[in-house]
């Protein structure tokens, strides 16, 4: 069973920067780093691997130079990689980025799961991985942080809810987006390591996977960020002292003051 791990690569959250003109992320000069929740993406796909057999296609859409990813995954037990780069893709907000994705994952072909992590560091929208699926017309379960059994025709899952989990049983292929509960990522070996940086990696154009025009990018972008700001710092708050009789009555006084009794 082939597995396949969709990654993103995203700011360093420690040197996040804004551009006071644009209002938008400043990408250029800023380190690079695989979202942190595709880690566990990443290790849960390579250990699924160790399990049933197979290899582990890793995927990102991005520039060149997040080749930088996906040999990073390589050194961590992925076996290939595919960048899915082109000047038409610039632009796409989450639903153009799954309609990206799902067709390159329709030109690779053969695989039984798909792995993402819940949600990305710079978006935090958690939309990508349920919209792959949804493109791919395959289920898909969010918040695994386990997978109990699986074979060529179903898997079993916990997926983690606030008060427990679920056990939910679905047919392959499937697509999972996990969280940070369900392992803990490997180190690259030096084996991994050599490997990577030897590795071949694929590049899939927009013709390559035969995406329409009208899907990707800013075409195929239907919501866009039209800015991003810090917002302001929260002002001290005001401190009563004294005796409590004092301080009651202050309080009232104040809260009468500014409406809220």
């Amino acid at each position: 069973m082939n597995i396949i791990v969709c990654i993103k690569q995203v700011p360093n959250t420690t040197n996040v920067q804004i551009d006071a003109e644009t209002g938008r992320l400043k990408r250029e000069g800023v380190e690079s780093i695989i979202n942190p929740f595709d880690e566990y993406a990443i290790e849960e796909g390579v250990r699924l691997k160790e399990r049933t057999g197979g290899k582990v296609i890793v995927v990102t859409m991005g520039p060149p130079q997040a080749e930088s990813a996906l040999r990073e995954a390589i050194s961590r037990g992925a076996d290939e990689a595919v960048l899915v780069s082109d000047r038409a893709f610039g632009g796409a907000d989450t639903l153009a980025t799954s309609y990206a994705l799902a067709s390159a994952i329709k030109a690779i072909g053969d695989y039984g799961v798909i792995f993402c992590g819940k949600q990305a560091t710079d978006g935090d929208t958690a939309q990508v991985g349920p919209g792959i699926a949804e493109m791919l017309n395959i289920p898909h379960v969010a918040y695994v942080k386990k997978i109990e059994a699986i074979d060529d025709k179903s898997i079993k899952v916990e997926r983690m809810m606030e008060d427990g989990y679920d056990l939910i049983e679905s047919p392959v292929p499937v697509l999972l987006t996990v969280v940070k509960e369900i392992n803990n990522p490997r180190i690259a070996s030096l084996k991994g390591k050599m490997a990577a940086k030897k590795a071949v990696i694929k590049t899939f154009t927009a013709t390559a996977i035969n995406a329409d025009a009208q899907k990707i990018g800013l075409n195929g972008s239907p919501t866009q960020v039209m800015k991003i700001f810090t917002p302001p710092q929260r002002a001290g708050g005001e401190k009563f002292s004294g005796e409590p009789a004092v301080v009651a009555k202050s309080l009232v006084d104040k809260l009468s003051e500014t409406g809220v009794i």
